[in-house]
């Protein structure tokens, strides 16, 4: 490649010039895909950077939710249907409530499928939006590459103004003293290989954090037992048998005891689970689970002090 072509300089790292990838359009294919998998591969780097903020995020969220609140996701574009993607698939993977997490789209439910890229531009709607969902009890954690979206941040300064504990996850660690929120998470992806495609690396980083944070909070709440799926929804034949998987890992007790303690249980995971590390009987498991909010370790610690 011949590099001779200054880099474009503008406000937002994420719409640069990559100079490790000018002249792509020339390459052979396996060398366009060997430039494109490298410069994914610096993007976990660049989030382990940013790990302690993402935690202050995750115990806000996680405070949030226990005191009675709710998480939201807020984003445009990329950023808004990968939101509205991670907030959908914790309801099958962890059975949480449908309004724990609830992602906001800038261009409502229509911009998942296509793109309404004007919408991101108004943050009057973003306050519109966010200002009549959340309350002081609420937890709000925004989305934008370039930390500077109209809609993001006019939906952040709104949760703000409502006494929401608030974050921002941006590509752009230039935009961050100024970022209207209480965590600044900021994932330095610098250039797109494609400029200003911020599909590529920075939705990768988005990707990442999102999927790390819901993960996190769903530990934290007590939606798994050690790294097994305790909380989840069996809604199909695939995952009707993940549970009985799930209770033979947890317990090492046999495939038909477990499918017992599940019948005994109506279905729920946790109280057959319970039932079997302890031996008390399924109405004492699940009495205990409540006790301790759905948390197994708790209930355990209770059932055998």
């Amino acid at each position: 490649m011949s590099g001779e072509r200054p880099a474009v300089r503008v406000d937002a790292p994420t719409e640069r010039s990559n100079a490790r990838t000018r002249d792509i359009d020339l390459l052979p294919t396996l060398d366009v895909l060997r430039i494109l998998n490298a410069e994914d591969r610096t993007v976990p780097e660049a989030v382990g950077r940013a790990l302690p903020e993402l935690a202050r995020a995750v115990d806000l969220a996680v405070a949030a939710l226990r005191g009675g609140g709710r998480v939201h996701y807020v984003g445009a574009g990329t950023s808004g249907r990968l939101a509205v993607l991670d907030a959908a698939e914790l309801i099958p993977t962890y059975n949480v409530p449908a309004d724990w997490v609830v992602a906001h789209q800038a261009g409502g439910v229509g911009a998942f499928q296509k793109a309404v890229e004007n919408a991101e531009d108004d943050a009057e709607a973003g306050a519109a939006e966010i200002g009549g969902a959340v309350t002081g009890a609420d937890f709000v954690l925004g989305l934008t590459a370039s930390g500077r979206t109209p809609y993001v941040l006019g939906a952040l300064r709104a949760a703000g103004a409502a006494g929401a504990g608030t974050a921002l996850m941006s590509s752009n660690p230039e935009s961050a003293g100024a970022a209207p929120a209480d965590v600044v998470i900021a994932v330095d992806t610098g250039p797109e290989p494609v400029t200003g495609s911020t599909r590529m690396k920075a939705g990768t980083a988005q990707k990442l954090v999102l999927t790390s944070f819901s993960t996190a909070v769903m530990i934290r709440m007590g939606r798994t037992y050690s790294n097994l799926m305790v909380s989840l929804l069996a809604t199909n034949a695939k995952l009707r048998g993940r549970t009985v998987e799930i209770l033979r890992e947890a317990t090492d007790a046999a495939e038909p005891e477990c499918e017992r303690a599940l019948a005994a249980a109506g279905g729920d995971l946790k109280t057959a689970l319970v039932h079997l590390l302890t031996g008390v009987e399924i109405a004492r498991a699940a009495e205990a689970l409540a006790a301790a909010r759905g948390q197994v370790r708790e209930a355990l610690r209770a059932l055998t002090s």
